[in-house]
């Protein structure tokens, strides 16, 4: 089977780094098209998967956008369109990894007669997506697709309840290497503590791209409210002109005099390593998070986390037994969270440990791609028969 991939960041977002993992088993019979070049072709690159790069500029158009904003996107698409189609007469498949990805899968889908797969990493509701967002990625699924494979059931009935095809969704979760999460360096994080200078400190971690939805806010203010040993680190940056919030949270710490106990590291890859230096890993969203990809990270390291009562994260957290929820926007409760994590270590690593043993089995990768594996190949299979007639 040759499957022609499409995404739309040159980023490594959630989606992107999840598609670098769909994509590894068929290094020899695939192709990933990016709409714009960036770091992300680097990591496909790394892991010896085929890419090339589809446009010279990234599409104008947000999830905010309106009809009329994304007719102007119009002219960069026709072209995109064409050049994947004809692509695509080589391949079995197209599988749009995002949004703006499904819509030029599908038009290409309907010119080179290639089946459609759109993989759902959104919660398309009013929170994240313009009405003309979600109809148009809606109808554009019910119309082309063969198959909508939802990260989380959150993001489904998110889907369905917008008006898609219960029929041709399934829902199948992020998958993940548990090896490696487990390493010698995230096994012994003293040299990294003591470089970052966070000894003696109850580190609190935030991995996410800055951004409001993303809550970083929430924790800056729960440190107000918790023990002066009590530091934050937040990995990550601003990837959608975002900066301004950014500057927002920097002025927060000032004014709140945090400077000593928060530190902004940027964007890393060793996440590991930075999860290991961590007492405890706060996922703060304020809005229903489709899947919550750091959240089983931080449970394959080993760390204790924290994440907001909404979206995916009630499908990956139990209270007490595998980590800790609270309501959206509530930084009192997080501290409460975070103090209680602080006072009680043994209980806590004990919930933690627990974490890791089950989201190592739940989320292997291995057993996430043969699930994809076998819903991609029904998709061929009964493309191949409609071809027939």
């Amino acid at each position: 089977m040759k499957i022609l991939f499409l995404d739309q960041s040159g980023k490594p977002g959630g989606a992107e780094l999840c598609l670098i993992d769909i994509a590894k088993p068929y290094r020899d019979r695939c192709l990933v098209g990016l709409f714009i070049d960036g770091p992300f072709r680097h990591f496909l690159e790394q892991q010896h998967i085929p890419v090339q790069i589809l446009g010279t500029q990234s599409l104008q158009v947000r999830k905010s956008s309106s009809l009329l904003e994304g007719l102007g996107s119009v002219r960069q698409l026709v072209p995109m369109i064409a050049q994947v189609a004809k692509t695509a007469r080589e391949y079995n498949l197209i599988y749009a990894n995002t949004q703006k990805a499904l819509v030029v899968g599908a038009l290409a889908s309907f010119i080179s007669r290639r089946p459609l797969v759109y993989h759902l990493h959104d919660i398309l509701s009013v929170d994240h997506f313009s009405q003309t967002n979600r109809r148009l990625a809606v109808t554009l699924a019910n119309r082309f697709a063969s198959l909508v494979i939802a990260n989380s059931k959150a993001s489904q009935a998110a889907f369905i309840e917008a008006g898609g095809h219960p029929d041709i969704t399934e829902v199948v979760y992020n998958g993940f290497e548990p090896e490696l999460y487990d390493t010698p360096e995230s096994n012994n994080p003293s040299l990294l503590r003591q470089e970052l200078g966070l000894e003696e400190q109850f580190v609190v971690g935030n991995f996410s791209r800055l951004s409001p939805w993303k809550g970083q806010h929430v924790l800056i203010e729960a440190l107000t409210h918790c023990p002066s040993d009590v530091t934050a680190i937040f990995i990550g940056d601003a990837l959608f002109g975002e900066q301004d919030y950014v500057k927002q949270l920097h002025e927060r710490v000032k004014a709140l005099g945090l400077e000593e106990r928060v530190q902004f590291l940027g964007f890393r890859s060793n996440i590991a390593q930075l999860m290991a230096v961590c007492d405890l890993v706060a996922h703060t969203s304020t809005r229903p998070e489709p899947f919550g990809r750091v959240i089983v990270e931080a449970m394959l390291c080993g760390r204790p986390i924290v994440a907001t009562q909404s979206g995916g994260a009630i499908e990956l957290v139990e209270p007490g037994i595998n980590g800790f929820l609270i309501p959206p926007d509530a930084p009192q409760e997080l501290a409460q969270v975070i103090i209680n994590c602080r006072d009680q270590p043994q209980h806590t690593a004990t919930i933690a440990h627990h974490a890791r043993n089950t989201a190592s089995q739940r989320f292997h990768l291995i057993n996430i791609n043969q699930q994809i594996t076998q819903l991609l190949c029904q998709v061929v299979e009964t493309n191949k028969k409609v071809l027939v007639r």
